[in-house]
């Protein structure tokens, strides 16, 4: 199965934590970006960074800035749009995102969602806590072909992830938590005390 293009995104305002980028919190002696790119690397064919304003500050990565096609804050479904026009650029025909803030995302999530989406042109990630099933929009499989529907949506407002992909079928990757959450992610000062622990 071919890889996919990745895409992370890293358009929030993060602010819980005072603003800023939260992916470059220091996790001791590497980035929680250097976590997410560390991951991801190895599932995908190669990686962008959706990211809004001076694209100066990730000079360091090496990795292509994207940023927000649409006016305002978004939300996530500008940086998949921002993500499947720069893939439809390289000839890819599927992105999978991942967000900026999760340094400990499963290793096996592409392959998790390719398996997903067999039946369905959308997958995002799931875990289950008890009887519900807790869907995680960030992380998923998109198609190019949808990328002027969704651009279309945005342009009329719609700014809910799954509003936009139950609309087109969307499947689910179910991903264990016996270990914790897989998709623990840094919205507090709390939360990066913590995930710089779990990184020790």
């Amino acid at each position: 199965m071919k890889a996919p293009l990745g895409v992370i995104l890293a358009g929030g305002q993060a602010t819980r934590m005072g603003g800023g980028d939260k992916g470059l919190f220091s996790l001791g002696d590497r980035t929680i970006l250097d976590e997410v790119i560390a991951r991801l690397a190895p599932q995908v064919a190669g990686i962008a960074l959706n990211a809004n304003g001076d694209p100066a500050r990730f000079a360091d990565l090496g990795l292509p800035v994207l940023p927000d096609s649409v006016d305002g804050f978004a939300g996530p479904l500008a940086g998949v749009l921002a993500g499947l026009d720069w893939a439809a650029g390289q000839g890819a025909d599927q992105i999978v995102t991942v967000a900026a803030d999760t340094p400990f995302f499963p290793c096996d999530l592409v392959p998790r969602l390719q398996l997903a989406a067999e039946d369905a042109p959308i997958a995002l990630a799931a875990t289950r806590d008890g009887d519900r099933v807790h869907r995680h929009p960030t992380f998923g499989l998109w198609p190019v072909a949808l990328r002027d529907d969704l651009r279309a949506a945005l342009g009329a407002g719609t700014r809910k992830v799954v509003i936009w992909t139950d609309r087109h079928g969307c499947a689910q990757a179910l991903f264990p938590t016996d270990a914790g959450d897989p998709f623990f992610n840094v919205n507090t000062p709390e939360d990066l005390a913590r995930a710089r622990d779990m990184a020790r």
